[in-house]
C-alpha cells in the first residue's frame, strides 16, 4: 500500500477509534452547499463528517481488528459522520436532514464495539435527548423515597386530624 492511502488509513482508524459513535451515510447527489450545511450542523452538535473511500473505511477495520469493519458491505459513496458525547443528536440529525434531502440517508452504523443497522440508528435518533434521559432516571429514582415520605406523613396527618377532632368535641 502507498504511503498516502497508509497515513489515510491511520487517519481514519483514529478518527474510529477515538469517537463515541460512528455512523455510515449515503450523500450521493447532494450539491455542496447542502453537504456544507449538513457538515455545519453537524459541528453545531460536537460532530464531523469526513467522505471516504469504502475499500479505505475496511482497511482501517483491519487495521484497528474490528471485524464487523473490515467485512462492512459498503456501496456507493460513503460518509463518516463521527464525534463524542451524545450520539443521539447527531443520529437525529442525519434522519431529520435526510427527510429534507432524500439523498443523505443512515447506511449503517458503530457504538461501543456493535455495528448497528439502518432501523437500529433510526430509533437511537427518535430516543429523547440526554439531558432528558437522565432527568427521568432521577426520577425513576426519587420516587421510592417520595412516595415512603407521603405514606409517613399521611400517617402523622391522620392521627393529627383524629385529635383535632378530638379536641373540638371537648370543646363543644
Amino acid at each position: 500500500m502507498r504511503s498516502e492511502k497508509l497515513h489515510l488509513v491511520n487517519y481514519i482508524g483514529s478518527l474510529i477509534s477515538d469517537s463515541d459513535y460512528v455512523y455510515f451515510i449515503s450523500y450521493a447527489g447532494l450539491k455542496v452547499k447542502d453537504f456544507s450545511e449538513f457538515r455545519n450542523q453537524l459541528a453545531a452538535v460536537g460532530a464531523e463528517c469526513h467522505v471516504l473511500k469504502n475499500t479505505l473505511i475496511r482497511k482501517a477495520g483491519e487495521l484497528l481488528k474490528i471485524d464487523v469493519l473490515s467485512t462492512l458491505p459498503l456501496a456507493d459513496g460513503t460518509a463518516l459522520v463521527c464525534g463524542k458525547g451524545d450520539a443521539g443528536a447527531a443520529a437525529k440529525l442525519i434522519v431529520e436532514f435526510g427527510k429534507k434531502f432524500e439523498q443523505v440517508a443512515p447506511k449503517c452504523g458503530y457504538f461501543e464495539g456493535a455495528l448497528l443497522t439502518v432501523s437500529e440508528v433510526n430509533d437511537i435518533a427518535a430516543l429523547p435527548p440526554k439531558a432528558v434521559l437522565q432527568a427521568q432516571l432521577l426520577g425513576v429514582l426519587q420516587a421510592p423515597s417520595r412516595n415512603l415520605v407521603s405514606v409517613l406523613n399521611a400517617k402523622a396527618a391522620s392521627i393529627l386530624n383524629v385529635l383535632n377532632a378530638y379536641k373540638d368535641k371537648l370543646e363543644q
